[in-house]
């Protein structure tokens, strides 16, 4: 078995920088989204470094580290909720790149399945977890136009940071 120390001192920093912005997204309240995005897509960047099941590994431990650090416990069901997502979208992302045909029709098929399948029950079952007042009627499908636009662009934002921003930033780590 090799290990890489230069990659482990990486996912140890990466960590502790998840658990900080999980434990500020619940004291910076006007940043929270943004901060809980950062942290899951750091996820990412263990799985791309080091495959799923250091990702997964990774993913356990920032939940678990989030619930005993952050002030906010409900900021980290959402946290666990966005890291999930990523889980899902780099498995898919795998499964994907071994089809030779629909690689890229299956990826976004299931990344849009993987969000709505943790979207929706959030959404219809528990309202108030997502919007204080909760929704009823019109403005529950009205969330759920919403939330398929939210997706885009989180999806989006995580493929640029993956691309450009870690990717640069790897380089400049030598992590190769």
């Amino acid at each position: 078995m090799h290990l890489n120390s230069k990659k482990t001192a990486v996912g140890g920093v990466l960590m502790a920088l998840a658990v900080l912005c999980i434990a500020l997204s619940g004291i910076l309240e006007f940043n929270t989204l943004s901060l809980l995005a950062a942290a899951s897509f750091l996820v990412g960047v263990i799985i791309r470094e080091g495959g799923l099941a250091a990702g997964l590994a990774f993913y356990v431990g920032a939940v678990v580290l989030g619930f005993l650090l952050a002030p906010q416990k409900l900021y980290c069901l959402t946290f666990a909720a966005m890291g999930m997502y990523i889980l899902g979208d780099e498995w898919l992302f795998r499964l994907a790149g071994h089809r030779e045909k629909g690689g890229r029709v299956f990826l976004w098929v299931g990344k849009f399945l993987v969000f709505n399948l943790l979207y929706l029950p959030a959404l219809f079952l528990f309202p108030r977890l997502i919007f204080a007042n909760g929704f009823e009627g019109a403005w529950l499908w009205a969330a759920v136009v919403a939330g398929q636009g939210l997706f885009w662009i989180y999806d989006r934002a995580y493929e640029y940071f993956l691309t450009v921003l870690w990717e640069g930033f790897r380089n400049r780590l030598d992590l190769d």
